[in-house]
């Protein structure tokens, strides 16, 4: 046995009621029951107390269960002289009890002592508690000394084996609140895990749709620098007005998809290169569900990379694949390039960036840049 065993205290879990299961918690309250019933039994029982004597016994029955509960409460704090002071008193009293011929009190005072000690004290503070309790018990016990022996080696006995019984049962309690602080904190982390995807979604929806306005409106700025006619400004608010609606309508669909309800990817794709002239997208690989980021990842990239179209190579044309491969999902947006736009220095430049670090939070990645013909923006997501 190790010095940290020797005076290490049992668990606070072992010492309280909490790992306690509801039946032996009765057995508890039954054997302490008993145990006050002896009590009174051996002080009403003696034939030589009479009157004051009687309230004499009462009143020290009465204070060995205060001094019990308090020993209960610093064991169970982990004080230690306040405990073996208490222990002493406990001692004080069955030496009190046996001076006045309450025989019976003082033997299951002292019983009580050694086996407690040894459940709820360290080992090297319990030792001598139980050591002192034993020998006074064999002192006044007057069966044959091998019985006697028997007897107090069998109340050391009990008093470890409860000990063990009672860290066993501290030990399960104890990784029960530590499984039931782990789910707390995974349900803790999954809400902010949640919260986190929403407001990215919302993010996104809502800077390709303010994206998408900011190229209209600076077009409208642009003609009426221009002196254009009013028929073309009005064509630019008019669309503006139009992506602001859409906007909207793609920030319910968002919130919708987090939900799980989303219309089909390819119906989306199709929808959404039906709103630009010179677009249009394939679908290759064997078509199936992709989980609910994986999808909302590929929606907002195709929709990013159709935004930048407008803005930086406006009348180009657009090819847009989306490959089903077998672990993973590949869209790829092409245009065929154009000279650029009046527009190609407004808005932040932050699109493809955000749509890149949602594809590496997904263990995917995100590719854009020039190839031979004008721009192409390649993303891999694994599903």
């Amino acid at each position: 046995m190790t010095a940290n065993a020797w005076t290490r205290w049992p668990s606070r879990e072992a010492l309280a009621r909490e790992a306690t299961t509801r039946p032996r918690r009765l057995l508890g309250w039954i054997t302490r029951s008993l145990v006050l019933v002896v009590l009174l039994w051996g002080a009403f029982n003696s034939s030589h107390v009479r009157g004051w004597g009687v309230l004499g016994a009462v009143a020290g029955i009465l204070l060995c269960a205060a001094v019990a509960w308090a020993l209960f409460r610093t064991t169970l704090a982990h004080r230690l002289w306040p405990s073996l002071a208490l222990y002493g008193i406990l001692l004080a009293i069955a030496v009190a009890a046996q001076a006045a011929d309450f025989r019976a009190i003082a033997l299951v005072i002292w019983c009580g002592c050694a086996i407690t000690a040894l459940e709820r004290l360290p080992i090297a503070a319990a030792l001598p508690v139980t050591v002192v309790a034993l020998a006074l018990y064999a002192a006044v016990n007057d069966d044959v000394w091998l019985t006697t022996l028997a007897t107090t080696a069998g109340l050391a006995l009990a008093g470890y084996v409860l000990r063990l019984d009672a860290e066993a049962r501290g030990n399960a309690q104890r990784l029960l609140n530590q499984e039931r602080a782990a789910r707390a904190a995974e349900a803790e982390s999954a809400a902010l895990a949640e919260r986190a995807r929403i407001a990215r979604e919302i993010h996104d929806v809502l800077a390709h749709s303010l994206s998408a306005q900011l190229v209209h409106l600076e077009a409208a700025r642009l003609l009426i620098e221009g002196g254009a006619d009013r028929d073309q400004i009005l064509e630019r608010v008019v669309a503006a007005r139009g992506m602001a609606r859409d906007g909207l309508a793609e920030t319910r669909q968002a919130l919708s998809a987090l939900r799980g309800d989303m219309t089909p990817l390819e119906e989306f794709l199709s929808r959404l290169v039906g709103t630009a002239d010179g677009a249009e997208a394939t679908i290759s690989g064997e078509r199936r569900p992709l989980p609910a980021e994986a999808s909302q990842a590929v929606r907002r990239v195709a929709q990013e990379a159709l935004t930048n179209v407008r803005k930086h190579a406006p009348g180009a044309k657009v090819r847009m694949r989306l490959e089903y491969g077998e672990e993973q999902v590949t869209l790829v947006v092409r245009d065929s390039g154009g000279s650029a736009g009046e527009l190609t220095t407004s808005g932040g430049g932050y699109g493809l960036l955000g749509m890149r670090e949602r594809a590496e939070l997904l263990g995917g990645s995100l590719d854009a840049g020039p190839d031979d013909e004008g721009f192409v923006v390649t993303l891999k997501v694994p599903v």
